[in-house]
């Protein structure tokens, strides 16, 4: 199987390019591309690909460009930093997502609904990439966050509004973290739960166990590895880690 990766970020495609090789030695990387124009041209010059694996946001644009400009038959796996509720409309017929940085059991996950989607046959995907555009459009036309959550503090119930919440953590539990430092226990079960009722203009998934909220970020500095490290404004003097696959998302968020 051939395949073609479209990531603008050269340690992230370079990291794909890896864990690929690693889960799937038959899957040979023809080229890594790094914007729509390349992969235009690239699509257009040569035989379409077996996969496409394609980042998100680039550098000139976003992948669905491509599908505006050129004609994808081939199964196409999306990668991006930002889990959007949204995004999560691509696992349908030949489209799927990964959340960087890509987890190995999620890439065999993906492999295998390949296969199935191979032995399916394939189509013009344009329409399918139109409509869920439109959907996700629409999704956060209409979309309404919750902006008060309950939590516990011992026996008492309490309400707090998200303009008082840092951010949520989760441990065994997921907690809610006040700006005055409280550490209150919630109902939720899962950190996607909790995702499809956050604003994600206020609430930022710094990974795969905390939420930000834009407020009580005080500064942040980069590492020798790229990554970043986001400090909280006290009392709270957090600091939490995001991988450098989230480092850009994180400024443009942050940026507003």
């Amino acid at each position: 199987m051939k395949a073609l990766i479209v990531e603008d970020e050269p340690l992230v495609a370079k990291d794909l390019k890896k864990l690929v090789f690693e889960s799937a030695a038959d899957i040979e990387i023809l080229e890594t591309l790094a914007s729509v124009e390349e992969a235009v041209e690239w699509l257009n010059t040569h035989a379409e690909p077996d996969l496409m694996f394609l980042d998100i946001q680039l550098s000139d644009g976003t992948s669905f460009d491509i599908f505006e400009r050129t004609t994808v038959r081939c199964p196409v796996i999306f990668t991006t930093a930002y889990d959007d509720y949204a995004i999560r409309a691509f696992k349908v017929n030949s489209i799927d997502y990964l959340l960087k940085p890509v987890d190995k059991k999620e890439l065999a996950r993906a492999l295998e609904k390949l296969k199935w989607a191979t032995a399916q046959g394939q189509t013009d995907l344009r329409e399918q990439v139109r409509t869920l555009i439109a959907q996700m459009a629409d999704s956060k036309e209409t979309k309404h966050y919750k902006e008060r959550f309950l939590a516990h503090q011992g026996k008492m119930n309490v309400v707090v509004s998200q303009n008082n919440i840092a951010g949520f953590q989760k441990d065994a539990l997921i907690y809610l973290i006040t700006t005055d430092k409280q550490q209150l226990v919630t109902d939720f079960e899962t950190m996607d739960e909790l995702e499809e009722l956050l604003n994600p203009g206020v609430f930022f998934r710094a990974n795969r166990q905390v939420f930000l909220n834009v407020n009580s970020v005080e500064s942040y500095r980069t590492d020798s590895y790229g990554k970043l490290q986001v400090k909280l404004k006290a009392p709270v003097s957090t600091v939490v880690d995001i991988s450098r696959e989230k480092a850009q998302t994180f400024k443009q968020w942050l940026g507003g």
